[in-house]
């Protein structure tokens, strides 16, 4: 197997550029030869931060890109106003097919703006999306859309929801993932107009395997692999899912004090919890894949720490490996009639 290339950008996130090149090196150690990776940021400060750790012998590059897009900058600004920053270059490295996949911490609206400029749309995509995963009894459910489409068209959930399937297919190994739509009820006519037209557009979409509507308590019991909503919502649900992680913690803290437990068994409950609330943490899974641009592209959390950049580059490069954008473009072709 041809080692995957990665285009990383070293300048995205709260703690780039360091825990982006610790992470892009763990990525490459841990690849044992099925990775290489293209640190993408100004050349002197990026080879800097590589002199800190050992790297005889990796395939590790360095890509100069001196121009650097803030966290909080205006994408559109940003991406026409500085074509060489590492957004850029990176892109356009994978672009030209000198890296495999893109990944950043960085700026997320940047990051999809510059995509849909430099890459362009899969064929017959209308909206690109951004996908998330939730955990649940059953493992792990993807969600769709998770913020980059807040005002949505019943068809566009459609194509979100073939673009998931593909994904939980080729990555996920998901042989023909359940697809839900989230709604207000189970019933079909439940919802706004919305959720009802695109629950018959899902009941009559040729390959999808529509499994009908689910409410928010049915998420975590895994009854789809695939569920549906428009980014509005999806990213109070994924925010919604980060906060359990952070909450839950001082609420047991709370409750073991208000029961005098002793510490003994105190340790126990933080070790069993610990390991409950893996799936609502972010880092687990490392970043976001945007689906429906002609490339592979994951964007991360801003405040991503060097092992969640490391498995944002894994991601990367399991995205490219499967071919999932060559997919998508496949399966949505004949819908280019799906408009903006």
């Amino acid at each position: 197997m041809m080692p995957a290339t990665v285009a990383v950008d070293a300048m995205g996130g709260d703690a780039a550029p360091g825990v982006v090149v610790e992470g892009a090196v763990g990525a490459v150690q841990a690849g044992q030869g099925s990775l290489r990776v293209v640190l993408v940021g100004p050349e002197a400060l990026v080879r800097d931060h590589l002199a800190l750790h050992e790297t005889g012998g990796l395939p590790i590059e360095v890509a100069d890109a001196p121009e650097v897009i803030g966290m909080g900058e205006s994408p559109t600004a940003a991406v026409k106003g500085k074509p060489r920053s590492s957004i850029h270059v990176g892109l356009a490295l994978h672009k030209a097919g000198a890296a495999d996949a893109f990944v950043s911490a960085g700026n997320t609206g940047a990051v999809m703006a510059a995509a849909f400029f430099l890459l362009g749309r899969a064929p017959g995509v209308a909206r690109p999306t951004l996908v998330g995963f939730y955990p649940s009894t059953k493992g792990t459910t993807l969600v769709v859309d998770v913020g980059s489409n807040v005002d949505c068209r019943p068809e566009h959930l459609v194509q979100f929801a073939r673009m998931g399937a593909i994904y939980a297919e080729r990555v996920m190994h998901r042989a023909e993932p359940a697809v839900a739509l989230m709604n207000i009820g189970e019933e079909p006519g439940k919802g706004n107009e919305q959720a009802k037209e695109a629950y018959e557009l899902l009941r009559a979409a040729a390959g999808i395997r529509f499994v009908g509507n689910i409410e928010g308590r049915d998420l975590m019991h895994g009854h789809a692999d695939v569920v549906v909503m428009d980014g509005f919502v999806g990213n109070i649900v994924l925010k919604l899912g980060e906060s359990v992680a952070t909450a839950l913690p001082d609420m047991l803290a709370g409750a073991m004090d208000r029961l005098n437990l002793p510490e003994s068994e105190r340790a126990t409950v933080r070790r069993v919890f610990h390991e409950a609330a893996r799936g609502f943490d972010y880092e687990e899974f490392g970043g976001a894949p945007l689906l429906g641009v002609s490339g592979s592209v994951v964007i991360g959390h801003g405040g991503s720490s060097a092992r969640a950049i490391e498995r944002m580059i894994r991601a990367g490069a399991d995205l490219a490996r499967e071919r999932v954008a060559d997919a998508i473009g496949a399966a949505m072709g004949p819908a280019a009639g799906v408009g903006a």
